[in-house]
């Protein structure tokens, strides 16, 4: 007879099919452990500690514009510095970009940029001049019209700022901060310590060569930072004290320098000298050293647009005639000045 026969096939089907569904129930399951499941509020959970990354438009930015040892340079923008007005030739964002054309070894810097605007008409036109660009949005907030130094809506918009590096720490990146008004004249990497034992590298409005935090004056203008925990926790520190008073973040981090902030936290910070790292307030007099111009103690952008004019005016001169006359170099560079810089020095009167 062959039923037992039947009977078997029959059988080893039928333990096929519940194992089959068996395993159908443990891998499609939401209680599976092996795979993350979507609760019902679409909230994905991840059972295994695994994390599945997602990359951000801001992750995708900072890798963009990256050296090989996550090193960007990073500046912020409004409408304001790439809309040039009636009485102007040019705007912030030409002079600052024209800069790293005309500088030392500055081209290629470029490339690592990363221009973060504040408002559409900005990205835009950072989108048009084909950089990296990524926007900042803050919800409720217009940073697009010039904020005048030290008005309600600029000290925001530096606190906006503070908050955006801090996230860029955050994500292990390390960064050179420059406003849009500093002019990139030579490569600063050349003047900056990379050998990993300074935190914080920062501009000054006046060098006093004295290396004690509480003396110096600096400007939050321009300067190198290396993420890790100890500035990570700078920061925090610092935007923390945003809404304890109404002055600008520069201000509270010279007060958080007095107060002994290097000290707690064991921060290697080096004050830059103006001698290199020139501005406004106190101008480099050695042009043949000079890294980068800063229209700081200014108060209008048309006149840092006018007097960042006549600086590249002068640099791209003093490079003409050296070039022109190599022989007379050295009396070419002693005899060199900048042109007065009378549209800020005009722009602090009523």
């Amino acid at each position: 007879m062959e039923h037992p026969k039947d009977l078997s096939l029959g059988t080893s089907a039928i333990v096929f099919l519940l194992l089959a569904g068996l395993l159908f129930l443990c891998v499609w399951s939401p209680s599976n452990p092996l795979l993350p499941f979507h609760e019902p509020n679409g909230s994905p959970k991840n059972y295994t500690g695994v994390e599945f990354l997602v990359k951000d438009e801001l992750d995708l930015a900072l890798e963009e514009a990256s050296m090989p040892n996550k090193t960007v340079i990073i500046a912020v923008v409004n409408r304001a510095y790439v809309e040039q007005s009636v009485n102007a030739e040019t705007t912030m964002l030409d002079l600052f970009l024209e800069s790293f054309w005309v500088g030392e070894d500055t081209r290629a810097l470029l490339e690592h940029l990363l221009l973060v605007t504040v408002d559409q008409t900005a990205y835009d036109r950072c989108m048009f001049k084909r950089l990296h660009c990524y926007r900042l949005v803050t919800e409720g907030v217009d940073f697009g019209e010039e904020k005048v130094y030290m008005s309600r809506d600029f000290v925001k918009m530096m606190w906006r700022r503070t908050l955006f590096l801090l996230d860029v720490l955050r994500r292990g990146y390390s960064f050179i901060f420059t406003d849009a008004d500093v002019m990139w004249l030579r490569n600063p990497f050349a003047k900056l310590s990379l050998n990993g034992t300074e935190d914080i590298q920062i501009s000054v409005d006046q060098f006093y060569g004295d290396p004690r935090p509480e003396h110096n004056l600096v400007n939050t203008g321009f300067y190198h930072i290396r993420s890790n925990n100890r500035t990570i926790s700078l920061f925090k520190k610092w935007y923390s004290l945003n809404n304890s008073t109404w002055k600008k973040e520069q201000d509270v981090l010279i007060d958080l320098l007095r107060q002994g902030i290097v000290t707690q936290l064991h921060l290697r910070v080096r004050f830059l000298e103006t001698r290199h790292f020139s501005g406004f307030c106190e101008d480099s007099r050695d042009v043949s050293s000079v890294t980068t111009a800063h229209a700081n103690c200014c108060r209008h952008i048309n006149a840092k647009v006018r007097d960042l004019t006549a600086v590249l005016r002068d640099w791209k001169r003093f490079k003409a005639a050296v070039t022109k006359y190599p022989n007379a170099a050295g009396n070419i560079t002693m005899s060199f000045g900048w042109s007065p810089h009378s549209g800020c020095w005009n722009s602090w009167k009523p």
